[in-house]
């Protein structure tokens, strides 16, 4: 994976405005956070796919999957239970702030770190 900073640019617009939050890079994206709880990410896969991940949790992840555009994250044949990956081609504006609501609405119910 590798950072794009044009997908990280998109995110963090979408992310403009909320307190608490912050950016890491992670996994070889960037990475954000609300209140030290990862939200989701942005980078470019090794095809050079450009894709969002967003951590939805486990009790959202059918409604998230049924969007498209969505997949479970798996990481060294590994699935990622709540995360999901999502194609930058379906991720228009409206869908981008949809799915950051999304995972800002599970988050939400984490405790800070």
């Amino acid at each position: 994976m590798a950072y794009d900073e044009e997908l990280a640019g998109r995110f963090r617009g979408v992310l403009d405005g909320h307190e608490g939050i912050t950016e890491k890079r992670m996994m070889g994206g960037i990475c954000f956070l609300h209140h030290g709880n990862m939200i989701g990410g942005a980078d470019r896969s090794k095809d050079g796919d450009g894709r969002f991940m967003f951590r939805v949790g486990k009790v959202n992840e059918a409604e998230a999957l049924a969007r498209d555009g969505a997949t479970i994250m798996e990481q060294g044949g590994r699935r990622m239970g709540g995360l999901v990956f999502v194609d930058e081609e379906t991720c228009d504006e409206d869908a981008m702030k949809n799915w950051v609501s999304l995972a800002l609405s599970f988050v939400a119910t984490l405790p800070a770190k």
